[in-house]
């Protein structure tokens, strides 16, 4: 009986949180990114983060605009980031907004003269209520196309929810490394 119990609680203790199996007490990959990222939650409340994004004219054809600069990997070669503070779902939270710029013929000009073209993606950071990701500064991050559908990363997971905790991987992985501490790039306003 006891051992019964106990063999129950090994094959308990093998199933992640994506309820994937475990094999050597570490997640595959994909199984660890699942329950980080892409579920039906995550969709749904970047669902609700586009539409108040767009409200406060952050995103969509009437976005406000800024200064268009000069970018990188794996953004875009032209940026555009807007920073403000939204409420989603009764938590008003930062938010920053980059829209990021592809092409043969992207410049800072064209960019500036016409913010629409050449518009392949808009990556977002909201910071959520405490307890959402506590580790990570409490950021959602989310990767829409110019209409605000989600992308995908290769494996067809939908790029919203904390990507990726993996410590290599994507969102997280590189904004972990901004000064002060607050994975925001571009100024340390929300160092803590």
């Amino acid at each position: 009986m006891l051992r019964k119990s106990l063999k129950s609680l090994a094959v308990a203790a093998a199933l992640g949180a994506s309820g994937g199996l475990v094999w050597g007490g570490v997640a595959p990959a994909h199984a660890a990114d699942e329950a980080y990222f892409g579920g039906a939650d995550d969709v749904a409340f970047a669902a609700q983060l586009w539409r108040e994004l767009a409200e406060a004219r952050l995103v969509g054809p009437n976005a406000l605009t800024s200064k268009p600069y000069v970018g990188g990997e794996p953004h875009g070669a032209i940026l555009v980031t807007l920073q403000s503070d939204v409420t989603v779902g009764g938590h008003t939270g930062a938010v920053l907004v980059k829209n990021n710029y592809m092409g043969d013929t992207v410049s800072v000009a064209s960019v500036a003269n016409d913010p629409e073209r050449n518009l392949v993606a808009v990556t977002v950071m909201f910071q959520r209520a405490a307890g959402y990701d506590t580790e990570n500064q409490n950021w959602f991050w989310a990767k829409f196309s110019a209409d605000g559908s989600l992308q995908a990363n290769p494996k067809g997971m939908k790029l919203a929810g904390r990507v990726s905790k993996e410590p290599e991987g994507a969102c997280i992985g590189c904004h972990k490394g901004a000064p002060g501490g607050d994975y925001v790039f571009l100024s340390d306003r929300l160092a803590r």
